[in-house]
């Protein structure tokens, strides 16, 4: 030979194509190459769609929490009033969140009244939260103020109260109705407390996308709810919006200072921190099952080319004869194997962002076919099963699928190089 051959020749590529294409009657393994390319594509279509659940899920839970929720709530610790009666109330709300607002990354602070009452309208009764919140606040939270169900008016707030639609389905309320809340802590009489009864227009009625949220919050405009649970003149607490949220734990300390020596502070990661570690812990073991199936499908590569090896044994011993080298061979074999793990990959991959792109209307045949209730957002927290697709979780995924397939292969493929082809021929 004038040289040595180049690694990965087009006559290796010919002879790797001519064995997958081979019939069984010639000696080839169609069949276990059809069965490993079937096992390796659906195993990334389950990885793929899995990790876009998944982070679907996730940045969902985390959208509706932003974008119904204070970024951090500013609370006042006790303290004993005038009269000697413990409080959490805040009487300089008004200073305080002037301090807290000139903090760099704070973008909004809203003072909040915040009560348990009962709602009530035509014999139906239902627990609910009432925040009481001044209109230009409100009108800020992405949420409410834009919400894609929303119904009614919500530049008519100051005249009545805005509702979830969980609270409408549930008294059958539309904008314009009115309901009655009925709080325990009411006026102050010589035979003691009566329970305050009073009566509002609901003006708008919002979808935060959150089941819990929809079903149990209502906004009053901030003076009727002082004046409704006689806080007037005080809040409860503070509401503090973010520029950038993920950075709360940062600006923890700044906001403490600006707020005083009784100011506490209570962030959306740590009312929501265990149940996104508990989703961040989920997500790896669900990883880590996939890769498992990942491996298992690229196992069925081996057999094939363990069969493909042993059937093409005349063909190896010819060609070694004929001077092809150990690693040409070996390159041969590892063609064969690791093509079927590309195209599985890649097939897998089309199908598994397909998943992710066309989830609502497979979701959406799915509830039909099952005759629907298939989601309970009362359980679910949520109406729809999200998915969003992130090249991070594909490369991720592609990553795992090739590298099994590769490294798979290697061992097949070293046998067959290594095969006398003395041996090979004897029984030929």
């Amino acid at each position: 030979m004038a040289g040595r051959t180049p690694p990965f020749a087009s006559f290796e590529w010919l002879l790797a194509w001519r064995y997958l294409r081979a019939r069984r009657a010639e000696g080839g393994v169609s069949t276990m190459t059809w069965i490993s390319l079937i096992g390796i594509t659906l195993a990334v279509f389950a990885l793929i769609a899995t990790l876009a659940v998944r982070s679907g899920f996730r940045a969902e839970f985390v959208d509706t929490i932003l974008g119904a929720n204070a970024h951090a709530t500013v609370y006042a610790s006790v303290h004993v009033t005038e009269t000697g009666q413990p409080t959490r109330a805040i009487d300089d709300y008004e200073e305080m969140a002037a301090r807290i607002a000139a903090v760099p990354g704070v973008t909004r602070v809203a003072p909040l009244i915040r009560g348990q009452v009962m709602a009530s309208r035509d014999g139906r009764s239902v627990g609910v939260e009432v925040y009481g919140i001044a209109k230009p606040d409100l009108l800020t939270i992405p949420r409410v103020a834009g919400s894609d169900e929303a119904r009614g008016e919500i530049g008519r707030f100051d005249d009545g109260i805005a509702i979830g639609t969980g609270i409408a389905r549930e008294l059958n309320v539309a904008p314009g109705d009115r309901i009655r809340l009925i709080s325990p802590e009411g006026m102050q009489t010589a035979f003691g407390t009566s329970p305050r009864i009073n009566s509002y227009e609901v003006v708008y009625i919002f979808s935060a996308g959150r089941y819990d949220i929809d079903r149990t919050r209502i906004y009053m405009p901030f003076a009727e709810a002082q004046s409704y649970f006689n806080r007037e003149g005080v809040a409860d607490e503070l509401e503090v919006m973010l520029a950038n949220p993920e950075r709360v734990d940062a600006l923890v300390m700044d906001i403490l200072r600006a707020g005083g020596e009784r100011a506490l502070v209570w962030t959306w990661r740590d009312s929501a921190g265990s149940f996104l570690r508990a989703l961040d812990v989920e997500d790896n073991v669900m990883f880590v099952i996939l890769s498992i199936l990942v491996l298992i499908a690229a196992m069925n590569i081996i057999s094939g080319l363990i069969m493909l090896v042993k059937n093409k044994g005349r063909d190896i011993g010819i060609l070694r004869t004929m001077g092809l080298t150990e690693g040409s061979v070996m390159r041969v074999f590892f063609i064969c194997g690791a093509s079927v793990g590309l195209v599985g990959t890649v097939a897998g991959v089309i199908l598994g962002c397909l998943f992710a792109i066309y989830i609502d209307q497979i979701f959406s045949a799915v509830n039909y076919l099952a005759g629907g209730g298939v989601w309970d957002p009362s359980i679910r927290g949520i109406y729809a099963l999200p998915a969003e697709l992130r090249a991070a979780d594909v490369a991720r995924a592609v990553a795992l699928s090739l590298g099994l397939s590769f490294i798979v292969t290697i061992f097949p493929a070293r046998r067959a190089a290594r095969m006398n082809p003395v041996e090979a021929l004897r029984y030929e």
